[in-house]
């Protein structure tokens, strides 16, 4: 085997970059680390997120990504407070470990997982 992999970060479609930069440092609780007219790139603990700009807000509204975690319950408790949870997303048991689902502004579904 030749190289090993490291990290994944998902990358997001965004209507609008200065408005996602608002709501992933306000709401979600990541830094911005990046920021241009068309690409923005953040990060909170080893998780990073990419956001490419988009005029398609189906394309946004079809895209996730899956976040493993290590406390569930209190981000949960976190993002329940902004009034971010998917109205499907609530925290549940699931067979894989204990899962919910956030919807940022433009419609990507964030999901997070404490694994069992």
């Amino acid at each position: 085997m030749t190289g090993q992999l490291k990290r994944i970060a998902a990358v997001l479609a965004s209507l609008d970059i200065g408005r996602t930069v608002g709501f992933c440092e306000g709401r979600l609780g990541f830094r911005c680390v990046a920021q241009h007219e068309d690409y923005a790139i953040f990060q909170r603990d080893e998780v990073s997120v990419h956001y490419w700009l988009c005029s398609d807000r189906y394309i946004a509204q079809n895209t996730s990504c899956y976040v493993y975690v290590s406390d569930a319950r209190s981000l949960y408790a976190e993002y329940e407070a902004q009034g971010i949870i998917h109205p499907n997303g609530p925290l549940r048991q699931q067979p894989w470990g204990l899962e919910f689902a956030v919807l940022d502004l433009d419609g990507n579904l964030y999901k997070f997982c404490e694994p069992n």
